[in-house]
């Protein structure tokens, strides 16, 4: 089966259904007609199910991809604490988040199309092989046809050698909306500057992604990045603002 999210164009995707109970969160219903891909939380850092369904509702009327966005367990934390977890931990958290949104999905005659870790658990795996590991073999026990998104750096090599050892394809995605440092890992959001908000430099970040051109790390070298999505994310208030903006130059 092609990968859906290899269509030859850089597709945007964004963080979704992070509401929970009465406590909302993003702008779901605004931004869903703008973007190709809609990373729906899975209940264990947000969501519940209804707010799943909802989501799922939303997605489909527009076309959009729905891509599962689980988590470490940590609704506290909205996900973006580092838990010690084992590979077996990570297999069944993943398995059952997946599980449960691609349920919602059949009833809504859609289906799961990809899987986007989220928070701690995404820079987690991208920094220890060991995680990153138990993630694709997860995927491969699931659904050995779901591509994985993950982030792009300066040197993709190792992921994708991991991967086809599982022969799970790959989706690479970069970040209109974070800064990046030397090795195009993201800074740290703890550290000043980690998050444009201004939608002209989320926009202007968003175009050189597209372009092929280099970035500017936080240590002040190039850095180039090879990406077949780009993310902005849905909590973000410029995020509206600078997906209409990357619509329309993308188009252009």
């Amino acid at each position: 089966m092609a990968n859906p999210l290899n269509p030859g164009r850089l597709l945007l995707n964004c963080d979704m259904g992070e509401s929970f109970g009465n406590w909302s969160m993003g702008q779901d219903a605004a931004v869903m007609p703008y973007i190709d891909c809609a990373n729906i939380a899975c209940g264990y850092h947000a969501g519940d199910p209804s707010v799943m369904r909802a989501t799922v509702a939303l997605a489909v009327a527009h076309q959009v991809l729905i891509g599962a966005h689980p988590a470490y367990p940590d609704l506290q934390g909205f996900g973006r604490r580092s838990m010690a977890c084992s590979s077996a931990e990570i297999r069944d958290f993943l398995h059952y988040q997946i599980g449960a949104l691609d349920g919602i999905c059949r009833v809504q005659g859609s289906r799961v199309a990809y899987v986007k870790p989220h928070g701690a658990l995404y820079n987690d795996m991208m920094a220890q092989p060991e995680i990153l590991r138990a993630v694709l073999e997860a995927m491969a026990q699931y659904d050995r046809q779901l591509p994985l998104m993950l982030m792009a750096t300066a040197d993709n090599r190792a992921s994708q050698a991991l991967a086809a050892e599982y022969g799970v394809s790959l989706c690479f995605e970069a970040f209109a909306d974070r800064a990046y440092d030397e090795q195009g890992r993201l800074v740290s959001r703890r550290l000043p500057g980690a998050v444009h908000h201004e939608p002209q430099q989320v926009v202007a970040q968003a175009l050189a992604i597209a372009r092929g051109e280099a970035l500017i790390s936080s240590g002040g070298s190039p850095l180039q990045l090879q990406a077949q999505t780009l993310c902005v994310h849905g909590d973000n208030p410029s995020a509206l603002a600078a997906l209409k903006q990357i619509r329309a130059a993308l188009a252009a």
